[in-house]
């Protein structure tokens, strides 16, 4: 008798450990880890498990069950990939199950559906049944399976489960479980020669017979004969001509075309086809580098000796994507695969266009606003990737999600806009930094890893002063461009004036009209969406809140809603005060809508746009917008930090950044880094070609030192300086952080549980440990959140300190009166 096989599978749950499970001799040789396989978990069945290992390890302590079936006939997750998990799951104190949630595309991950249909036993004497009962009985007679879902849709409750329990009870419907894959290939219908239609002289005698007998067949089979004619001198290797286009032609129908394939002259098949949009079938070779850029190159290959992570400082402006083409170009000679990342707003047909041009199908696109088909699609040409000479999306054109693909042969990642903040994933678990996970990934690979950015992120820099990374710089603009001239225009002193328009200083107003009389673009940055941040009665000072949140509602007026931008709660403005009745309730503040709203006013013959998170719901409004003005259909474009990450517009001579005060003035160690950041990204939106742009900074701290440093464009001297402040009060790059975020519905219940969960770490972490303290916004969601920090020495073994923190959690978790408290870990915070 041969030894049992079991598999160890990763759940897509929360689970702190693998579980384990048997498999049925008839499977044993189709199971092998990577491929997915359907498993029950107690009563409930858990589609979408992984085999992580195959073995012969029983284990002791739990009773297996078998697999149910196996899904994959190859694995769709590689051995490099579960390498790059089990970091991911241990920096990160996260489960393997949570890093696989957020791997996989949404496709991949089979749906458990129970389906309710009418049992053939029943004998439809209905008299016993309730309304209710009924209702669901009359819906199964005209559709034979029901989904819980459609069920509680038509009975209008949220629930079915009762209902549907009483009508098993009494015979009348009987439920079955369903492995629903959400991954549906685009299939497309061709029509090519049958057999009939492929022997000359036959075909001649049909041409005879359907002059007389047929004219609609005879000119649909001769518009066919056309389409097929031209396609093979297109692509030389016709055979085929899509059923949709053939029909769309005036002298084709539906019925004609029906009766020649009845007769064998043409036929029909059906076909998956890729959704990724072809690329032009002329490549042209990347645009030869300037001296500048030819010596950065050199620079960069020679860092890459000696280190495996470059950082590029490069102004903005300077031609970096250009010395990336050139990068990308020498990896794909050599067969490898390259990961090009980008925050994820900067993801635009600006950016793939331009590698296309370059690289054709060799470029895959893979981000959150593509669909779950064109991502698993994109997925299968990776996996395939060096299969039988596959070479489609050789490159990989991403935001932080792509780093998760199954790469087989990395080899180089390039990580643009290196400092965003949009590389780190804030919820659900893992929260990982995709720029430092993307260094690991490449490790894997034995690849490089190139970072670029004008305003490099403190720890990056800092590793590269300490030679963890080769450090290279670019300090002129390509073509000799000059860097724009900055106005730093006082608002404090031009309110006290009474000059101020609105929310524009007279220098922002004079900016502007220049600008449009000249036929040139604006872009207007203020970081706060919405018409105004609250309400306010003008008599007692009340505003409204959030009911699930612990913050105000802002206000929209385009939808004359109140909402909360944490939850998404909305309700309509109040008609009078809640607290004294008044009626006179006023905005307060002012977010991206009031700014278009406003400078209509002022410019109301310019055509005006706005681009924030309400403004580009779909990925075709975020590049419809792009494209308008790109094509100067857009005078004046106002945005959040949207309108700040590495797009490239020619005709833009003018910026405005509305409110720096807002940026400099949030409570956050990082909150002077993130300032300069995005007012030096947002700057370098202007005078891009031959002309020098002008930014005008609003505020009404004209003196203060990140606004100095933005105006002389010093990053080294902003470094410095924020570096020694963080040096003060040991914050990172001088520590490492890990935040820990309690949440529980009863206030008292969360300051109890985390002074106590406070306590447990300090038993082992000692001064460490700071908190528990309650954040700016104290309750998300109906939940209380307490936080709890600690700060570890460079120096310390984080992998000890992350231990100690299970530890404590663990213990934390053997009382009852916790198993209610959520706990959540961000492993260095941004």
């Amino acid at each position: 008798m041969s030894e049992r096989i079991f598999v160890d599978v990763i759940l897509p749950l929360a689970l702190p450990r693998l579980l384990t499970y048997s498999v049925p001799d008839e499977l044993v040789s189709e199971v092998s880890p990577g491929k997915r396989v359907v498993v029950q978990l107690g009563k409930q069945r858990i589609y979408s498990a992984i085999v992580k290992t195959v073995h012969q390890n029983a284990p002791f302590d739990y009773e297996v069950k078998n697999i149910l079936s196996v899904l994959d006939e190859h694995p769709v997750v590689n051995e490099r990939q579960f390498k790059l998990w089990d970091w991911i799951a241990s920096y990160y104190l996260c489960s393997q199950g949570e890093v696989m949630n957020s791997a996989l595309p949404s496709a991949l991950k089979l749906q458990s559906e129970t389906k309710i249909t009418l049992n053939s036993e029943f004998d439809h004497s209905h008299e016993k049944l309730g309304d209710k009962e009924y209702l669901l009985y009359e819906a199964l007679l005209i559709k034979p399976t029901i989904t819980l879902p459609e069920a509680a849709a038509i009975l209008q409750k949220k629930s079915a489960h009762a209902v549907i329990k009483s009508l098993i009870e009494k015979g009348v419907v009987i439920v079955e479980e369903e492995i629903s894959e959400r991954y549906k290939p685009r299939r497309e219908s061709r029509i090519r020669l049958g057999m009939e239609g492929q022997d000359e002289p036959k075909l001649k005698e049909y041409f005879d017979q359907l002059e007389k007998r047929s004219p609609k067949q005879l000119d649909t089979l001769m518009t066919f004969m056309k389409m097929l004619f031209d396609s093979r001198i297109e692509s030389e290797d016709g055979g085929f001509v899509k059923k949709s286009e053939l029909l769309k032609t005036e002298s084709a129908s539906s019925s004609a075309l029906n009766g020649l394939i009845k007769k064998n002259i043409l036929e029909e098949f059906v076909v998956d086809v890729d959704r990724l949009q072809s690329s032009p079938n002329q490549l042209i070779e990347p645009n030869p580098l300037s001296d500048a850029q030819q010596k950065v190159l050199g620079e960069i290959k020679a860092g890459f000796e000696k280190q495996d992570v470059v950082l590029l400082h490069g102004v903005t402006s300077s031609g970096k994507t250009e010395v990336y083409i050139h990068l990308m170009k020498e990896a794909v000679s050599k067969g490898k695969q390259v990961l090009y990342l980008l925050p994820e707003i900067a993801l635009t047909t600006q950016i793939i266009n331009r590698l296309r041009k370059h690289f054709g199908d060799g470029v895959g696109v893979y981000h959150s606003r593509y669909s779950t088909n064109e991502r698993v699609e994109v997925w299968n040409l990776v996996l395939k990737f060096n299969k039988a000479g596959e070479k489609k999306s050789q490159i990989i054109l991403g935001a932080r999600s792509a780093l998760f693909l199954p790469f087989s042969d990395l080899g180089l990642v390039i990580v643009d806009e290196e400092h965003d903040s949009s590389y780190k994933q804030i919820d659900p678990a893992p929260r990982y930094n995709a720029r430092d996970a993307a260094i690991v990934q490449a490790k894997f690979h034995d690849a490089k890893v190139l970072l670029g950015s004008a305003t490099p992120s403190l720890e990056s820099y800092y590793n590269a002063n300490k030679e963890r990374y080769g450090l290279v710089k670019m300090t002129e603009r390509f073509g000799g461009v000059r860097m724009p001239e900055i106005i730093v225009a006082d608002a404090k002193e031009a309110t006290r004036k009474k000059i101020m328009k609105s929310h524009f200083t007279p220098e922002l107003i004079e900016a502007i009209t220049v600008a449009l009389n000249n036929k040139e673009q604006v872009i207007l940055f203020q970081n706060r969406r919405g018409f105004a941040p609250f309400l306010e009665c003008r008599n007692c000072a009340w505003i409204p809140h959030c009911q699930n949140c612990s913050v105000t509602l802002t206000y929209f007026k385009l939808n004359h809603q109140l909402r909360c931008n944490y939850c998404g709660f909305t309700q309509n403005p109040p008609a009078a005060c809640a607290k004294c009745g008044d009626h006179h309730l006023e905005v307060k503040g002012f977010g991206t809508e009031k700014i278009e709203e406003d400078i209509a006013i002022f410019f109301p013959d310019a055509r005006i746009a706005r681009m924030d998170l309400d403004a580009t719901r779909t990925k075709l409004s975020f590049h419809r917008i792009i494209t308008d003005f790109e094509e100067l259909r857009i005078d004046i474009l106002v945005g959040t930090q949207m309108v700040t990450k590495g797009l490239d517009f020619d005709n833009v001579s003018t910026v405005g950044i509305i409110n720096a005060d807002q940026l400099l003035n949030y409570p956050d160690f990082r909150a002077f880094e993130r300032s300069f950041q995005l007012m030096a990204q947002v700057s370098g939106r202007s005078g891009r070609k031959q002309k020098r742009g002008k930014v005008i900074i609003q505020t009404q701290q004209p003196e203060h030192w990140v606004i100095k440093d933005v105006v002389e464009n010093n990053y080294e001297a902003f470094y410095q300086r924020d570096l020694f402040e963080r040096q003060k009060f040991n914050y990172p790059p001088h520590s490492r952080l890990i935040e820990i975020t309690l949440k529980h519905k009863v206030v008292s219940k969360i300051a109890d549980a985390s002074a106590h969960f406070a306590s447990l770490l300090r038993m082992s972490l000692g001064n460490r440990v700071f908190g528990p303290h309650q954040p700016v916004v104290s309750r998300i969601r109906n939940l209380w959140l307490r936080n709890v920090i600690i700060k570890m020495e460079r120096e310390a073994s984080a992998t000890k300190v992350k231990q100690l923190v299970r530890e404590a959690i663990t213990k934390f978790n053997t009382d009852k009166e916790n198993h209610q408290v959520q706990i959540h870990i961000d492993v260095d915070p941004m």
